[in-house]
């Protein structure tokens, strides 16, 4: 029942501001559960667009469709792609606007290829022998 409140629109035909939050945490929890994509990003930075839009940008990391394509894929029903390239996408998160922009771009196998990346997966491996302690020892203080 509270879902259908949220997506009401209000008299003058617009949606409410907490459908566009809603959205963009939404957005935000996709991207943060694919490790590979918050990993190879740098400077990972958002803003909210004229009108009911919220703009997404990044440096290095995957392409733009990529994203647009993982957005897709973790949620299934509220995303609509749109046009989409290496640098820019652009989709619809339940009515909400969403540019995404991709500036000098790697795309994700070239990122997973990348042997100098530091990568969590691999700090937190435990089966890995080393002669200094595991960067998630450290962390713990074990």
């Amino acid at each position: 029942m509270r879902r259908k409140q949220a997506l009401r629109r209000t008299k003058d035909g617009t949606q409410p501001a907490a459908v566009h939050y809603e959205a963009f945490g939404r957005v935000m929890a996709a991207l943060a559960t694919e490790a590979d994509f918050i990993e190879a990003c740098r400077d990972l930075t958002w803003w909210r667009g004229a009108g009911p839009s919220w703009h997404v940008e990044w440096r290095d990391g995957p392409f733009a469709a990529e994203a647009a394509a993982l957005l897709a894929d973790r949620m299934p029903g509220l995303v609509t792609p749109g046009e989409s390239g290496d640098s820019c996408a652009v989709l619809d998160v339940m009515g909400v606007r969403f540019e995404l922009r991709a500036i000098d771009p790697m795309g994700r196998v070239r990122v997973r290829a990348r042997p100098d990346f530091w990568r969590l997966a691999e700090a937190l491996d435990t089966t890995r022998p080393t002669n200094t302690r595991h960067p998630w020892e450290e962390l713990l203080g074990g």
